[in-house]
């Protein structure tokens, strides 16, 4: 793809981002018209209303969390294809996310609150990661994506036997709000810069890292002989889409598909350059995670929807045609 026809995609991808965060403010339970929105934000400075209180006690906050999670997932993700050279790599495939929800499901079941779920939850993605990298680590051998990722299904594999008989113990109260968690879910969700702070670091981690990304995805043998020191790249990536793994299951929970389809769909614009991928998985995986939760909580407000549900029902129908047209 051309650099003017990268720059214009991008262009175009930051508008449907910011777009995108309009609809999730102005839609919900109560429908603020996006029109009354620029003048909703600079009357709110002045004086309180009931509208006042809609956009930035509940609607602002949530929409930014599903913009950031959104984002998180989808750069995770790209980065994860690569690292793993496998198409069907999702940020929760190396079991990052399997170690959050057993911390997370084990603080709900022994009452520690939902205020302090994200952090339970992050505690447990890290202690995965760990793992992970611990096993990895002891061998020698040269296909370490290989078995980084045996290992990591492995560990995932654990994890699951372990969420399933936490379930199966759980008292009825508690069912609920585990499942809706596992499902994903933003309801509980509570935005702090440091978590967009993550994202933008990662970001930029990652576009200092685009060239070498683009060589690896050509395959180990070729990355070496063009100067690239593969493990060392491979152990960064490793690190670098678990902790943006770890902050988006932190925040929400399991979201499936959003860190699988962005960047197929990126790639089906017609370029595998990292350095449009990458940001391109940013603003275009934040935007659909901001519809997805809209949808969630409008469609039969005022019941809302896990956003897993959404995103599973936009993805598996997206993947397919992605797959038809190769």
């Amino acid at each position: 793809m051309k650099p003017k026809k990268s720059i214009l995609l991008l262009i175009i991808l930051m508008i449907f981002a910011f777009i995108s965060i309009l609809i999730g403010i102005s839609f919900g339970s109560v429908d603020i018209p996006i029109a009354q929105l620029g003048h909703a934000f600079l009357t709110c400075k002045s004086h309180s209303s009931l509208m006042c209180t809609i956009i930035f006690h509940l609607r602002l906050p949530r929409t930014l969390c599903a913009f950031t999670t959104g984002g998180l997932l989808a750069l995770s993700g790209s980065l994860m294809q690569t690292l793993l050279k496998n198409p069907l790599a999702d940020p929760y495939v190396l079991g990052i996310s399997g170690g959050g929800a057993v911390a997370s499901l084990i603080a709900i079941l022994l009452g520690l609150g939902f205020g302090y779920l994200s952090f339970y939850s992050f505690v447990g993605c890290f202690l995965s990661m760990a793992l992970v990298i611990a096993f990895v680590h002891q061998s020698r051998a040269n296909s370490s994506s290989l078995r980084l990722l045996l290992t990591g299904v492995v560990v995932a594999t654990g994890w699951s036997a372990l969420i399933s008989f936490i379930l199966t113990i759980s008292p009825d109260h508690n069912l609920r709000g585990m499942l809706f968690w596992l499902m994903g879910d933003l309801s509980y969700a509570h935005f702090s810069f440091w978590e967009l702070g993550i994202l933008l670091m990662g970001l930029l981690a990652s576009l200092a890292l685009a060239k070498q990304l683009n060589i690896l995805s050509r395959g180990n043998w070729v990355a070496q002989s063009l100067g690239v020191n593969t493990k060392h790249l491979e152990f960064i990536l490793y690190v670098i889409s678990s902790l943006l793994t770890s902050v988006a299951v932190s925040l929400a929970g399991c979201i499936g598909f959003v860190g699988l389809i962005v960047p197929h769909m990126l790639r089906l614009l017609g370029s595998s350059d990292h350095r449009f991928v990458i940001p391109g998985s940013v603003l275009l995986g934040g935007a659909l995670l901001t519809i997805a939760d809209t949808v969630a909580r409008s469609v039969i407000a005022p019941v809302q929807l896990p956003v897993g549900i959404v995103t599973a029902l936009i993805g598996v129908p997206a993947f397919l045609i992605l797959l038809k047209k190769g």
